[in-house]
C-alpha cells in the first residue's frame, strides 16, 4: 500500500507529482464517485469548447489517466497527453497503449514554439506552481489563432450553494475519499485548493494578464465548475 501524502498549499512540484502517483490506480473512480458523475458531462462541454476538428493537434495538460485525451483521439484529433505523475502516466499507458503520453512540467513545457492548434488543461492548473508561467507557456506553444481551454473547479454563483458546497469540500469530501481512494490525506489538499483558487473573474484576469485574448468564460453546475476560453493573438495584434 501506498505511503499516504498530500502536498501543501505552497505546491512544491515534487510533492504534488508524489501526491498524485499515490492516488493514480483509483483516480478515476474516486472522481466519478465525489462528482456524482458530473466529470463525464465536464469532460464532453471541454471537448466541446476546444472544437478541434481531426488532423488538428491538441496538447492535454494535467491528462492524468487519459480520461480527458480519450474523446479528441477517438474523434480523430492528435492529442497528446501529458502530466508530471509518472504513476498517472503509467496507468494511462497501460489503459491506452495507442496514445502518446508525454512526462511534462506546465512551466517548462518540452515542446516547440507554435506546436498545437489548441491546449487544454483540466482540474490541474490549481496544482502548478507558478499558474501565470504555465499560461504563459500554453501560449508559447500555441499556433497564432488557437484556442486555450482551461476546465476548473471555480465559485458557485449563487449564495446558498455555495455555502453549501463550500461545507462538503471541507466535511463530506475527505470522508467519501476514505471509502474510494488510495490515499484519502491528497483529497484534503484537494478541498484546501479549490477553496483557494480565484473564481470566475479572477482567473480570466490572470488568462488575459499572460497574453491571450478574447477570454471568456461558461459556468458549469452553477459554477462548481468554470469553463474558461481563450485565443492566442497573432504576432503583432492589439
Amino acid at each position: 500500500m501506498p505511503a499516504m501524502t498530500r502536498a501543501d498549499l505552497d505546491k512544491a512540484p515534487q510533492d504534488v507529482a508524489s501526491m498524485f502517483d499515490t492516488v493514480a490506480e483509483r483516480y478515476d473512480l474516486t472522481n466519478d464517485v465525489l462528482s456524482a458523475g458530473q466529470d463525464r458531462r465536464w469532460r464532453k462541454a471541454t471537448v466541446a469548447a476546444v472544437g478541434a476538428q481531426p488532423g488538428q493537434t491538441v496538447l492535454d495538460i494535467a491528462a492524468g489517466t487519459g480520461t480527458s485525451s480519450e474523446p479528441f483521439a477517438d474523434a480523430g484529433v492528435h492529442v497528446v497527453p501529458a502530466d508530471f505523475s509518472l504513476g498517472m502516466l503509467r496507468v494511462g499507458q497501460r489503459r491506452r497503449p495507442d496514445l502518446a503520453f508525454t512526462a511534462a512540467d506546465a512551466t517548462r513545457l518540452p515542446f516547440a514554439d507554435a506546436s498545437f492548434d489548441a491546449v487544454t488543461m483540466s482540474f490541474g492548473l490549481r496544482n502548478v506552481v507558478d499558474v501565470d508561467g504555465a499560461l504563459r507557456e500554453f501560449a508559447r506553444v500555441t499556433k497564432p489563432g488557437g484556442r486555450l481551454v482551461v476546465c476548473e473547479f471555480s465559485q458557485p454563483v449563487w449564495g446558498p450553494v455555495r455555502a453549501a458546497y463550500l461545507n462538503y469540500l471541507m466535511r463530506a469530501l475527505p470522508s467519501i475519499a476514505r471509502k474510494t481512494s488510495s490515499n484519502p490525506e491528497s483529497y484534503v489538499y484537494l478541498a484546501e485548493s479549490i477553496r483557494a483558487w480565484p473564481d470566475q473573474r479572477g482567473l480570466a484576469a490572470r488568462i488575459t494578464d499572460a497574453g491571450w485574448a478574447d477570454v471568456q468564460w461558461r459556468n458549469l453546475s452553477g459554477g462548481i465548475v468554470a469553463l474558461h476560453r481563450a485565443t492566442r493573438p497573432a504576432p503583432g495584434a492589439p
